[in-house]
């Protein structure tokens, strides 16, 4: 649940080879991080593992957290940490800047939710009673990951190939289905507690929170993000052997206004206002110095008078 391997022209972890290396590390890490969750949540079929399955759950939602977070400074540094000129580029504010914000925070929430749990079951409900926290907060990062994953779906390509634009629908539509699979989960995990403590007059507490509708859904999330996660890693390869003409990209007003800015130029918008106000100028002043013409009515009254 990543933005990952962005379709601008321009986004700088490096130069050369240095850059390449870090789309490829970055797109990994995300890979390896899904096969992490997925671990964490069959550890939760067995009773004998379910604590140590918590532990892995945490891991992994701190590494996609981490890959979230590197993948905004990533996109930042494209435009030399300008906020400002995000004012001029909509997509580059609600994609590039907006999607791994929303995702981290998800993340983060959610761990925060695993980590109740965890500590429930450590602690004991007498002395935590962090279960409606715990439930709140898995329902709470779930949806920011699908509000993430709609923002990253919103990407509009002035020029793409289309295997290029076939393997981003790839990536996109897992990490959506994922976290719709995620949300449902924690929906459903919430509503069945609530029943069996209002029909059995108990309050469940650490493991007996996580119900088995939420592992099987978040075993079947955590696979649609894993094979999101491959095809993202064939996109960045991809996208490393295409030449120019094929890479997609993506012209935003930002990134041109910064090149221009780097190049010592203006935007083209305000340099063809500026040479039409010149032309005007320059109309007006010929104008005022040209030689009024003799009406020819005058001509003949003057020769008239001779």
């Amino acid at each position: 649940m990543v933005k990952l391997a962005s379709a601008r022209e321009c986004r700088l972890y490096g130069s050369g080879l240095t850059r390449n290396r870090f789309e490829y590390i970055n797109a990994g890490l995300y890979v390896f991080a899904t096969v992490i969750l997925l671990c964490g949540f069959v550890a939760q079929l067995s009773r004998i593992s379910a604590k140590p399955g918590l532990v892995i759950l945490l891991i992994a939602l701190m590494l996609i957290m981490m890959v979230n977070v590197h993948d905004l400074f990533a996109h930042m540094a494209g435009i030399d940490y300008r906020l400002q000129l995000m004012g001029y580029d909509i997509q580059l504010a609600l994609v590039e800047f907006a999607v791994p914000i929303v995702l981290a925070l998800g993340s983060l929430i959610f761990f925060l939710g695993i980590l109740f749990v965890f500590i429930e079951e450590e602690k004991g409900y007498s002395y935590t009673r962090l279960e409606k926290h715990a439930l709140n907060l898995l329902i709470a990062g779930t949806i920011l990951w699908v509000i993430g994953s709609i923002h990253n779906v919103c990407q509009i390509y002035e020029r793409a190939d289309g295997h290029v634009q076939i393997l981003q629908a790839s990536v996109q539509i897992p990490f959506l289905m994922g976290s719709l699979l995620f949300v449902v989960g924690a929906i459903l995990n919430i509503h069945n507690l609530n029943s069996h403590n209002h029909l059995g007059g108990l309050i469940s507490s650490g493991l007996s929170l996580l119900g088995r509708n939420w592992i099987w859904l978040g075993i079947f999330g955590s696979l649609l993000f894993f094979i999101g996660g491959l095809t993202n890693v064939v996109k960045v390869f991809k996208m490393q052997q295409m030449d120019g003409i094929r890479l997609e990209k993506l012209h935003g007003g930002a990134q041109e206004r910064l090149n221009m800015e780097r190049e010592g130029q203006v935007p083209l918008i305000l340099e063809e206002q500026r040479r039409r106000k010149k032309q005007i100028e320059e109309a007006r002043q010929a104008a005022a110095a040209a030689p009024i013409p003799t009406p020819y009515k005058d001509v003949l009254i003057s020769r008239s008078e001779v």
